[in-house]
């Protein structure tokens, strides 16, 4: 923790690496690369689940099942890997990401990212907090893993607030629900709807790309679903992944201004000075986006370090279901699940408006 004044700057020391932890990191190791090898099997490619999500469906297993048989000497390691090896991640996922590939796409792509960013989240932190009587914590984690990226996001959320792991893998379970639903629904919609000129989309190709990229949750659901349409274009597929992109850069700004709205909100509640958390990662994470953008290092090397950070990713999602137990969703109840419908709802909906209404403008 770094302070400067009113300002709390929250890093991920990485150089404090308690001897404790060396078994339970090793352990929560073995479970990614188990994820890492599930995730490539043919038929779990075809789904579209990320290694990240197969490894929280492991940790998950674990906690229910054989938790209670496991030493705890585990246990530090379990807790480094879901709180330090999660942030370093976050900060290498920026090698995923150029600036130039974010101007290709333009002002387009941008709006339309930011747009559903902002909508999403708000729309489903107001409706999970007072509509649904749902918990702070989890409202917004769902709502950041459906406006942003997905697992990834709740991952990078999760710090912020300090949410407890059950509260991650519910927004978690969410994410993976209604974002399967959407790469099913979309290729139905395009070539049901577009191609034979019978439904109300009528997309181009590259508004297509720039609807699935602005409006579906995963990275790799955006992969997929112009992968599984006959004869779409390249287009429609690079103009999807870079939208999907932006938003994911787009998390750095979303966090920081997180940090403001609950150090504001800290000090209206309790009195308080107030305290600014500024995730340190999230400036980190916009900073490695950067550089990666000057192309100083070989694309094969920044690929092994994208394989890499995913390995890295999948040991944090497999550590945080590690600390989930089913006994304590019950009081989460039916409320995340309307939640992430409404926001499913609108991501299909109003992704569709603000697409056409975008790309008709500018």
């Amino acid at each position: 923790m770094y302070n400067f004044g009113i300002f709390k700057f929250e890093g991920f020391n990485m150089s404090i690496f308690p001897k404790s932890a060396i078994k339970g990191v090793a352990f929560v190791a073995l479970f990614a690369l188990i994820a890492l090898y599930i995730s490539r099997l043919d038929f779990i490619k075809h789904l579209g689940f990320s290694p990240l999500v197969i490894g929280i469906v492991l940790g998950i297993v674990y906690a229910n099942l054989l938790h209670h048989k496991a030493p705890k000497s585990l246990q530090d390691g379990i807790t480094f890997s879901a709180k330090k090896i999660l942030r370093f991640a976050i900060v290498l996922y920026g090698f995923r990401l150029t600036f130039q590939e974010i101007a290709d796409v333009g002002l387009q792509g941008f709006l339309v990212s930011l747009t559903m960013l902002t909508t999403t989240m708000l729309i489903g932190s107001f409706v999970g907090i007072k509509l649904f009587k749902l918990d702070k914590d989890t409202s917004i984690l769902t709502a950041s893993g459906a406006s942003v990226c997905g697992a990834a996001a709740v991952l990078a959320t999760e710090p912020v607030l300090k949410a407890k792991e059950y509260k991650t893998a519910v927004a978690v379970s969410m994410v993976v629900l209604f974002g399967t639903i959407s790469m099913f629904l979309y290729p139905i919609m395009y070539e049901g709807f577009i191609k034979d000129a019978a439904g109300f989309l009528h997309m181009t190709p590259k508004q297509f790309g720039i609807y699935v990229g602005g409006s579906v949750h995963e990275v790799a659901q955006v992969v997929a679903i112009p992968a599984s349409i006959p004869h779409a274009s390249e287009q429609m597929a690079h103009t999807a992944v870079i939208v999907k992109m932006t938003r994911v850069i787009l998390i750095a700004p979303m966090l920081i201004i997180l940090g403001l709205i609950l150090a504001y909100s800290s000090k209206q509640n309790d009195g308080n000075k107030v305290k600014l958390v500024i995730p340190w990662f999230a400036v980190y994470f916009i900073g490695v986006a950067g550089f990666n953008s000057l192309n100083l290092i070989p694309k094969d090397i920044v690929a092994y370090i994208n394989i890499f950070d995913t390995f890295l990713l999948t040991m944090a999602m497999t550590a945080l279901g590690m600390g989930t137990i089913f006994s304590k969703f019950k009081d989460v109840g039916a409320s995340a699940f309307y939640t992430a419908l409404i926001m499913f709802i609108w991501l299909v909906i109003g992704g569709f408006i603000i697409t056409k209404l975008i790309t008709s403008i500018f």
